[in-house]
């Protein structure tokens, strides 16, 4: 008992000491906080807005700071996206700096973003124009932009957003060409749908997916100019070849969120395709999946799918086979001729010696008999126009698809 009183007096004294002791040390310095003038907010309250914080740095810079998401069970990040308004004083100029860019990707460094990247700008989120990026030490990116009005948005590309698709689904609903099925649903529950444009009697079929990456737009834009180009009263004779399956937007929970590349389980909807999806954690890839074993079933196997997305090189991905690559390549090498001639592609392809059986490419070839890649879009130069990417460049390039489409299947 005396033992316990003696140790709890000590204990009373000490703190007392050093309660004295804090009294007597200077105070600490506040954090330094600068305010910009011509900024009032940063807002990020909209669909497809990036998850960011933002500062203002000693020079009147406005920091924004992206937020990663991150692989499953992997040391792999990826920040690259970025899409949020402006509001502030009309007719400011502002630097902007954005970061982090330090990803890791197949657990090395990476960085999403070079001296050619570009981002775009609009007073309203619907008319877009592009804005040249500077590439600054430390990889950083630093934009330029000038406030006409109190508000203006800024994003990486064009965006499209779950809103544009639904739109575009009201528009198609109940054409005579068109038929919209529901396959699965994401891990946050929501629709994921097969746009069918033609007849399933067709003799050829053709399957495209986009968006297995949230921050990539160009894929549905180009979407969209196929299907809006084989609803014209002139595709009819297209369509007496070949039907078109599209899985329009594969992580829509990612785009609604404004993510850069995983789902929300941490999964890269562009891999293991080599073995089945856990429907748990890749609903979005087992629905399609799914989907596949079925129309083969039914005699519907695609004899050719793509998997559209955004980079910085706009090359066809051509993923070489370990069974019969000849022909595969020899397919590939068609359809890559064939987008020369009726779009204005003229990136090349990575020619035939890449291989990961993890891919789209390759693991539908694997497993489901069905020849497959990946296109690239560049999300900074659009190189056969000799001009910026644009949404309209893209419907464009859409259209031409479908005359793609046309002769790859004509032998």
């Amino acid at each position: 008992m005396h033992a316990a009183r003696f140790l709890y007096r000590l204990v009373v004294i000490a703190s007392a000491v050093l309660l004295s002791l804090a009294w007597s040390l200077p105070a600490a310095e506040p954090a330094k906080v600068n305010v910009h003038p011509d900024l009032a907010f940063i807002n990020t309250s909209f669909e497809n807005a990036s998850p960011l914080w933002w500062e203002v740095d000693d020079s009147g810079a406005v920091r924004i700071h992206l937020i990663y998401d991150h692989e499953r069970s992997s040391p792999n990040r990826a920040a690259g996206h970025w899409h949020f308004q402006l509001q502030g004083k009309p007719g400011a100029d502002l630097t902007l700096v954005l970061c982090p860019f330090d990803n890791v990707w197949n657990g090395k460094p990476g960085s999403p973003i070079s001296d050619r990247t570009i981002g775009f700008t609009s007073p309203d989120g619907k008319s877009w124009t592009p804005v040249r990026g500077k590439l600054l030490e430390g990889n950083l990116l630093q934009l330029q932009v000038h406030l006409d009005a109190d508000q203006l948005y800024v994003a990486r590309l064009e965006p499209y957003r779950l809103s544009d698709l639904e739109a575009l689904k009201t528009e198609l609903a109940g054409h005579e060409r068109v038929e919209i099925t529901e396959i699965g649903r994401t891990v946050e529950g929501r629709p994921l749908e097969i746009i069918r444009v033609g007849s399933p009697a067709a003799p050829h079929h053709v399957l495209l997916r986009a968006r297995s990456h949230a921050w990539e737009p160009g894929g549905n834009w180009v979407l969209e100019g196929l299907i809006r180009r084989l609803l014209q009263p002139d595709a009819k004779r297209l369509l007496e070849r070949y039907c078109v399956w599209v899985m329009p937007m594969a992580n829509k929970d990612g785009v609604a969120r404004g993510w850069t590349r995983f789902n929300l389980l941490g999964k890269d909807l562009n891999r293991e395709w080599d073995r089945p999806a856990d429907p748990v954690l890749a609903p979005e890839r087992h629905a399609l999946e799914s989907w596949l074993e079925k129309s083969v079933a039914a005699g519907r196997r695609p004899e050719l799918a793509i998997d559209l997305h955004n980079d910085e090189s706009g090359k066809l991905h051509v993923s070489r086979p370990e069974a019969d690559p000849d022909a595969y390549l020899a397919r590939m090498k068609r359809l890559e001729e064939l987008l020369r001639r009726h779009t204005w592609f003229t990136e090349g392809s990575t020619g035939s010696s890449f291989h990961n059986p993890g891919t789209f490419g390759e693991g539908l070839l694997q497993r489901f008999g069905v020849t497959a890649c990946v296109l690239e879009l560049n999300a900074n130069w659009a190189a056969g126009l000799n001009d910026y990417p644009s949404s309209a460049h893209w419907k464009q390039f859409g259209a031409g698809l479908a005359d793609v489409f046309f002769e790859y299947f004509a032998e």
